[in-house]
């Protein structure tokens, strides 16, 4: 799968503002600069405090807590947008146990809905918020 066919899986739409955290030297250059192409904006600093409508988090197992991260991103999240979380495949320096991301997202109060590769050293991960409870 190319990088085109990664961001239109993410469903980054032209316009879109989108945080970036945990960007480093790793992560896959060519996806981010087809995410920026796609949505025509540049990543937000994760020390903006605007809202965004989706939040991209590279991590690695070694990246601390996982849930205070997840917390820390919802804060500038839209209601309905996802965070994409983007963690090493096995086998990779800093591989993240699929059971720390499933024990971790409901903890932060977000769904897990889908998962996929997204290149060649990376998994993507989307976190939803989880509806309130109807009465």
């Amino acid at each position: 799968m190319g990088v085109d066919q990664i961001v239109e899986r993410l469903a980054i739409e032209a316009g879109q503002v989108i945080l970036e955290i945990g960007a480093d030297s790793d992560c896959d250059s060519d996806l981010q600069k087809a995410i920026v192409a796609k949505c025509g904006n540049q990543f937000i600093e994760d020390d903006a405090t605007e809202v965004v409508d989706a939040v991209i988090l590279w991590w690695r197992s070694e990246d601390g807590d996982l849930v205070d991260e997840l917390v820390d991103a919802l804060t500038f999240l839209s209601e309905t947008g996802p965070i994409w979380l983007l963690t090493p495949k096995t086998g990779r320096p800093g591989y993240v146990e699929p059971s720390d991301i499933q024990d971790g997202a409901p903890t932060a109060g977000l769904t897990q809905t889908v998962s996929f590769s997204a290149g060649a050293d990376w998994t993507a991960t989307r976190l939803v918020a989880r509806k309130a409870s109807r009465k």
